[in-house]
């Protein structure tokens, strides 16, 4: 008998589609079964453009018709229980426990007695904490059989919540290296004539984004003609703030700002940019950043980010910093656009380093976590 293995997230966007397919290639080997499950084919949040109907194997979207954030939980609850008995599963790999959907998979595989994988990206320091809701969540985390995590501070802070240690496996944040490679984009048209400094971000609280600007100001002043350009590529409820404190500084002529842009459309700046920078303060992972090192560009990360720990590797891919301290970037970003570094072999480093973090690795980890769970549930 084929065993069937479901993943299902809220939305798949191009991330998810890259593990699922590095997935479901592994699994041909396997001869096991993979099925997508996306909780909205739409999702406000996050609004890309992906394309399902063509891929390998079957991604069933639960709610077609109206983004998630419309979608009523009674509405949602109902289809999803009519996807999950008509696949029937053997193994479901569920991302997060935050969303009352896929707490309802996980009942639903509780009541089946089928096996249940967690994708998790929650690190201890990405939020505030309080006893009762760590406590909530630790009597959900012990429900599964096996975790998929980020990266080694999710790691610690799935085996704190409860699950065993042998139980939780890591690759679960990674993109599709090979979109980004430079030999495939380095013949885009630049979209800034000038060199350029690259973020890519919602336009969030915890995004740090007047942080960002406010160190760029006083970066502008310190390197005088030789500053870079800085490109914050994004949308979002901070906008019409940002553009007034750009407009403060004076930084109308050398802060661009594209907008929302999807995968495609951000290559070129992945292409060009000098070096990439992500200044959260509070940042489950970072995919950006996995973007970025795929492109072979030198980083700047918030040590407050999930990725900071498994993909910087101090003054050789890029540095970290605190995102309270503005002086501590200010200097990286002087650094960085100075000849004292060398940005040839920190380009280099990225993208080296980076191919640890694929849609294989990805493979390889829910692999041993199913593995695992068929012997343990």
């Amino acid at each position: 008998m084929t065993l069937k293995i479901a993943m299902i997230f809220c939305n798949y966007g191009p991330y998810h589609l890259a593990r699922i397919e590095g997935f479901f290639q592994y699994c041909q080997q396997k001869k096991w079964q993979v099925i997508g499950i996306e909780l909205a084919r739409n999702e406000a949040e996050y609004p890309w453009e992906t394309q399902t109907e063509k891929f390998p194997c079957p991604i069933i979207s639960v709610i077609r018709d109206r983004p998630l954030e419309t979608a009523g939980i009674n509405l949602l609850g109902r289809k999803l229980i009519n996807v999950l008995n008509q696949t029937r599963p053997d193994v479901v790999a569920i991302a997060g426990y935050a969303h009352p959907g896929m707490l309802l998979a996980l009942l639903w595989c509780m009541w089946y007695r089928k096996g249940t994988i967690l994708f998790s990206e929650t690190a201890e320091n990405d939020g505030s904490r309080s006893w009762w809701k760590e406590k909530l969540k630790s009597l959900i985390v012990r429900r599964y059989h096996a975790a998929l995590v980020g990266g080694q501070p999710h790691k610690r802070y799935t085996i704190k919540l409860g699950m065993p240690a042998d139980a939780v496996f890591c690759g679960y944040d990674v993109v599709g290296n090979d979109i980004f490679h430079t030999d495939y984009i380095k013949a885009l048209p630049r979209p800034v004539t000038k060199p350029f400094l690259l973020a890519i971000n919602r336009f969030v609280p915890k995004k740090n984004l007047p942080f960002l600007i406010s160190a760029y100001a006083t970066y502008c002043q310190l390197a005088g003609k030789n500053a870079w350009d800085l490109v914050l590529c994004g949308d979002g409820q901070l906008r019409p703030e940002i553009e007034q404190q750009i407009n403060l500084f004076k930084l109308q002529n050398c802060v661009h700002l594209p907008g929302f842009l999807q995968q495609e459309q951000l290559l070129p700046y992945f292409a060009h940019a000098g070096c990439f920078v992500h200044a959260s303060f509070q940042e489950e992972w970072g995919l950006v950043v996995n973007e970025a090192m795929a492109a072979g560009l030198p980083v700047i990360v918030s040590k407050c980010c999930g990725c900071f720990e498994d993909l910087v590797i101090q003054g050789v891919n890029g540095f970290g910093f605190d995102p309270k301290n503005a002086s501590e970037l200010v200097q990286l970003l002087l650094k960085i656009t100075s000849d004292e570094i060398d940005r040839k072999a920190m380009s280099q480093a990225s993208l080296q380093h980076i191919q640890k973090f694929s849609p294989a690795y990805f493979a390889q980890g829910l692999s041993q976590a199913v593995d695992y769970t068929l012997t343990h549930r």
